[in-house]
C-alpha cells in the first residue's frame, strides 16, 4: 500500500518539475510536504538518495538541456525559466553538471540541418545492431504530453520504487513512447516510465503494459537525453531506409543502461529500440 511519506515524495517531484523558476527552497519544500524543515531533509535523502538541493539542480538543468536543444528561448531567457538569477550562475551550473557551457551545448545538439534537408551521410553516426528481444512486462506511469516532459513520471516511477522497496523485483527502466510527435499534437502524445517488472503482482499505483519483444533494430546513444532527438533522425533518416528492413506497427521504446543520478551527462546510455518486420 502507497504510504504517507511516498505520497509526500510525489506531491515534492510534482511541485519541482512543475514550477522550476519558483521558490524552490528547502522550507517551501518542506511546506509542499507538510513536514518541519528540519525532518523533512532526512526523509528525503533516505528515500531518494540525494538531498533535496541535488535534486532540484538535477531537475532544473535537465530541463534546460532539453531547451537548448529543441527550444529557440534565448540562454537568458532558460536561464530565467529555471530558476537562475542571472545567465553567469546559470552558465557556471549548467558547464559543472554537462560539461560545456549553454551556448555550446546548443551549438553542438543543433549540428544538423533541418530533418526535412537531411540526406545520409549528414547524419551523426550511432551503432545499431539487430536483436531478439525478449517479451517484457512493464511496471508503469502514463504520460501525456510532450516527450521531454517524460522525466517526471520516471521520478515519481523511482520514488514509489525506493519507498516500498520494489527494487529487488525491478530488471531495469523503459520508456514506451506510443505516437508519432511529427503526426499527434505535442499535448496529446502517449507515453509511458516503465519498469521491467520480475514480481508476481503490479504494485498499486502502477499500470501493466506489455512489450510483446521480437526482431529488434537497436541503436546505443551514449550522452545527454537532449541529444535523443538527433538519435532518432539518425535511426529514420539514415540508418533504416539504407538497412532493407521495415518497422513493425508498434511504438518505438528505449533502455536506460545507467541513471543520471550517478551517472555524468556525457556517459549516460541509452538503447533506442525499434521493432521490425520479420521478413521472409
Amino acid at each position: 500500500m502507497p504510504n504517507s511519506y511516498e505520497d509526500r515524495i510525489l506531491r515534492v517531484l510534482s511541485y519541482i518539475h512543475d514550477n522550476p523558476a519558483g521558490d524552490l527552497s528547502l522550507d517551501t519544500i518542506a511546506d509542499v510536504a507538510a513536514m518541519s524543515r528540519f525532518h523533512w531533509h532526512r526523509v528525503f535523502r533516505a528515500m531518494t538518495g540525494e538531498t533535496c538541493a541535488q535534486a532540484v539542480r538535477r531537475i532544473r538543468l535537465h530541463r534546460a538541456s532539453i531547451w537548448l536543444v529543441n527550444d529557440d528561448r534565448s540562454i537568458d531567457q532558460i536561464a530565467a525559466d529555471i530558476g537562475y538569477p542571472n545567465t553567469a550562475s546559470f552558465a557556471r551550473a549548467f558547464a559543472e553538471m554537462f560539461g560545456a557551457r549553454p551556448a555550446s551545448f546548443r551549438a553542438a545538439g543543433r549540428a544538423l540541418p533541418p530533418v526535412s534537408t537531411l540526406k545520409s551521410g549528414d547524419f551523426r553516426m550511432y551503432p545499431v545492431t539487430i536483436r531478439q528481444e525478449p517479451k517484457r512486462r512493464l511496471a508503469s506511469i502514463r504520460h501525456v504530453g510532450a516527450y521531454y516532459k517524460i522525466g517526471k513520471a520516471f521520478e515519481n516511477l523511482v520514488a514509489i520504487c525506493t519507498s516500498r522497496n520494489l527494487w529487488p523485483d525491478v530488471g531495469g527502466f523503459v520508456g514506451v513512447y506510443c505516437d508519432n510527435p511529427e503526426v499527434i499534437p505535442e499535448d496529446k502524445l502517449n507515453s509511458r516510465a516503465g519498469v521491467i517488472w520480475h514480481g508476481d503482482v503490479i504494485p498499486e499505483g502502477l499500470e501493466e503494459y506489455n512489450l510483446p519483444g521480437g526482431k529488434t533494430a537497436v541503436m546505443t546513444y551514449k550522452g545527454p537525453y537532449a541529444g535523443l532527438a538527433e538519435a532518432y533522425q539518425t535511426l529514420f533518416g539514415n540508418w533504416l531506409p539504407n538497412s532493407g528492413e521495415e518497422p513493425a506497427d508498434m511504438p518505438c521504446y528505449e533502455i536506460s543502461l545507467n541513471s543520471p543520478r550517478d551517472t555524468t551527462p556525457e556517459d549516460l546510455l541509452t538503447e533506442i529500440c525499434l521493432p521490425l518486420k520479420w521478413t521472409s
